[in-house]
């Protein structure tokens, strides 16, 4: 692509729309409906066959690939700081004078509501509980005490942490790079362009990439949509609010499953921006109230070393996969970890491309990876922490000796005052992030299924949002827990062939940054000589002497394609100096006295030279 076709044609989806039933794409569209409602029949008649199935499938997977799983995780994370901290990093996702689409804060509130902002409210009391109580027996200390508690949380956060969200930024990078930046459709497939080519990634290859994509993302949120609607159930039933049956279930899926409907059809600059800001509002409170309500002193001291454990645990665990022990615990959590990651990162990765339009490549490594970080870290601080120090004073947040994940932060606000109230706030902000989490994942099936299309039409929006709820209360309603835990199994599986796309797109990437930056020019400010004259001696009205000393010289310096505005008539450059913090001089910051030494140093520098 040559610069001005990057200038002017980057990211535009050229043609007429045509009707709703035209926007499908055939060859995903069709073979990932008929993959999603086959495995939904499978696991609700055959139940228990397929939780054994994908069950055993899951194990084989730990044992023989955890380690791979491990490796490339590890692996993302330099891959995305390379990309951050490197020239790689003043590359826009867009034209070079493009402006972000969204405000940093609404922004953030979106990519992770998006991300992980359910799974904060789901463990974010039960994980480091679970961590204190029964810590991995390989790391050699022994539970509930003072060293699991440190522990518990460094593990939590490194779960939560840089890894997960090195994931996302690969796979949203790319796609963003590839589309705002290069004008492809918004497609994973894309991502394979430059190392296998156009010609396969419009074919076959590049229809089962975006079929695994489709069917991992709506198993990934049907499964979690099922898994809240439980919590959501049994948190209201601990607090003597209903009893749970049948007719509960398929009220709340209603209920949750029409907001995303309505919010994924009114699009992204709306309904799931609104949502977002105000789940994040809510949560921001809850977390707030918690800090402030409990022991406020603690939980900061806490964070604090809670970071420092964090990136002192860092270098050990990530690449931990204990050949000699720990191998079913590494099962559970690391490695069910990255394979949850991993098959969320379709779903995730082209979301963040979507809303990330305009931003530099450096703006967004730092962002994704940081921000979301330091926020979980936070959060599973002040909610996980509070959780461990009341087991430890009062030893009520267990049942029978196992931590509920269902009721354990329901618990948890129960000890607290106004316990019933923020109850209450809990249970909204968990139906908020599942809507946000349903309705930005119907949005991007349903580009992936349009063939890239970043405005896909309202109703394969609708179809999307009303499948994923009608596959979480099936599975709820006759397959139960059983089928809900081996659709879970079945997504994570997806991870497997996908983590090898993501491998290949990284490599693709780098090849794709390494000629941007040899192609893209910079702009250079050049100072004329009597300008250059008035910023050596500060005075508008330059020596006339100085300028024709430095008639031979010019003063150079690169400007930030950001700083510029372009005239959208004239076509003037204007460039946007930054404002001096320091105000104007108060003193001249070079005399009369100190100049004319420069000047007679300099004549005789060049007389010198001359005579040589």
């Amino acid at each position: 692509m040559t610069t001005l076709e990057r200038e002017h044609g980057a990211g535009s989806q050229p043609g007429p729309r045509k009707s709703a039933l035209h926007n499908i794409h055939k060859p995903v569209f069709i073979p990932a409906s008929v993959v999603i409602i086959g495995l939904i029949v499978f696991a609700v008649i055959y139940s228990a066959t397929a939780e054994n199935a994908f069950i055993q499938l899951n194990k084989t997977i730990t044992s023989t690939v955890g380690w791979w799983y491990v490796l490339i995780t590890t692996g993302f994370v330099i891959f995305a700081l390379y990309c951050g901290l490197s020239r790689v990093g003043t590359i826009r996702l867009g034209r070079d004078i493009e402006r972000p689409e969204f405000s940093f804060g609404a922004w953030l509130a979106m990519l992770f509501s998006a991300g992980m902002g359910i799974g904060l409210v789901f463990y974010g009391v039960a994980e480091p509980l679970t961590h204190y109580v029964n810590p991995p027996a390989s790391m050699g200390i022994e539970g509930s005490t003072d060293a699991a508690a440190n522990q518990a949380m460094a593990i939590t956060i490194f779960h939560w942490g840089l890894h997960a969200w090195a994931i996302y930024a690969v796979v949203g990078l790319g796609m963003a790079y590839m589309t705002y930046r290069r004008g492809r459709p918004l497609s994973v497939r894309w991502l394979l362009e430059p190392l296998i080519g156009r010609e396969r990634v419009e074919g076959p290859i590049g229809h089962l990439v975006d079929v695994v994509a489709v069917v991992g993302t709506l198993f990934g949120v049907a499964t979690s949509l099922g898994f809240g609607i439980t919590q959501i159930a049994a948190g209201l039933q601990y607090l003597g609010w209903i009893t749970v049956n049948n007719w509960w279930t398929v009220a709340m899926i209603a209920v949750i499953s029409a907001i995303a409907v309505a919010s994924v059809v009114s699009g992204v600059s709306r309904g799931l921006k609104w949502l977002s800001n105000i789940n994040m509002a809510l949560a921001a409170t809850l977390v707030a109230f918690v800090l402030l309500l409990g022991p406020s002193l603690f939980l900061l001291q806490a964070w604090v070393q809670n970071l420092g454990a964090y990136v002192q645990a860092l270098p050990a665990l990530a690449l931990r996969t204990g050949p000699f022990t720990d191998g079913a615990w590494l099962g559970s959590w690391t490695i069910f970890y990255w394979g949850w990651w991993i098959s969320w990162a379709p779903f995730v990765g082209l979301f963040i491309a979507r809303i990330s339009r305009g931003r530099t490549i450096r703006e967004f490594v730092v962002a994704v990876l940081l921000v979301p970080t330091l926020i979980g870290s936070l959060w599973f601080t002040v909610f996980g922490e509070s959780a461990i120090l009341r087991q430890r004073d009062e030893g009520n947040m267990l049942v029978d000796g196992a931590v509920d994940t269902n009721t354990s932060l329901f618990r948890l606000l129960d000890g607290l005052p106004l316990g019933l109230l923020t109850s209450l706030v809990a249970v909204v902000v968990i139906v908020f992030f599942f809507v946000t989490s349903s309705d930005s994942g119907s949005l991007v099936i349903d580009i992936l299924a349009s063939g890239g299309d970043l405005d896909p039409p309202k109703p394969t929006r609708v179809y999307w949002a009303t499948l994923e709820g009608v596959a979480a209360a099936v599975l709820l309603l006759a397959g139960g827990a059983g089928s809900l835990t081996a659709l879970q199994t079945a997504s994570i599986a997806t991870a497997l062939p996908f983590s090898l796309v993501i491998v290949a797109s990284c490599v693709a990437m780098f090849r794709a940054f390494r000629y941007d930056l040899a192609t893209t020019p910079r702009l250079m400010h050049v100072s004329a000589p009597d300008h250059l004259a008035t910023e050596l001696t500060g005075d508008d009205q330059a020596r006339h002497d100085v300028s024709a000393t430095l008639a031979g010289l010019v003063a150079v310096r690169t400007i930030p394609i950001d700083t510029c505005e372009v005239h959208e008539t004239t076509g003037a450059l204007t460039i946007n100096d930054p404002v001096d913090p320091l105000g104007p001089d108060i003193v001249d910051t070079v005399t009369e006295e100190e100049l004319e030494e420069a000047e007679a140093r300099y004549r005789a520098t060049h007389q010198s030279g001359a005579d040589s």
